[in-house]
């Protein structure tokens, strides 16, 4: 199981649950995979609505990595994700928004 306080959010993947975790080393490699100019373009990209699936299953392959379980994109295309597309882009939008989040931020607001 996931836990959020570690920062990380579960996907199940082939009816199996997967943390995700965007380490620092997964940010650089993620960085690196979208050719973001820095940190914040590639959080701007995916705020902005302005990303691709290819951009969606960069950042889950990255934060399968974080959390543990080495994968590369081709492997996780081939793997069925439980929920679909919709849970795909559910996790993602979680994992950035625990990754840059500070906590009990939420409930300050």
């Amino acid at each position: 199981m996931a836990n959020p306080w570690r920062g990380e959010v579960e996907l199940v993947i082939d009816g199996e649950p997967r943390a995700l975790r965007l380490t620092l080393g997964a940010l650089a490699e993620l960085e690196a995979r979208l050719k973001a100019e820095s940190l914040m373009d590639m959080i701007a990209r995916f705020e902005t609505g302005g990303f691709r699936v290819a951009d969606l299953i960069a950042l889950l392959t990255a934060g399968l990595n974080g959390g543990g379980w080495r994968i590369s994109e081709a492997e996780l295309l081939a793997r069925r994700i439980e929920g679909g597309p919709l849970a795909a882009a559910q996790a993602a939008a979680q994992l950035l928004k625990i990754t840059f989040t500070v906590p009990g931020e939420d409930e300050a607001a």
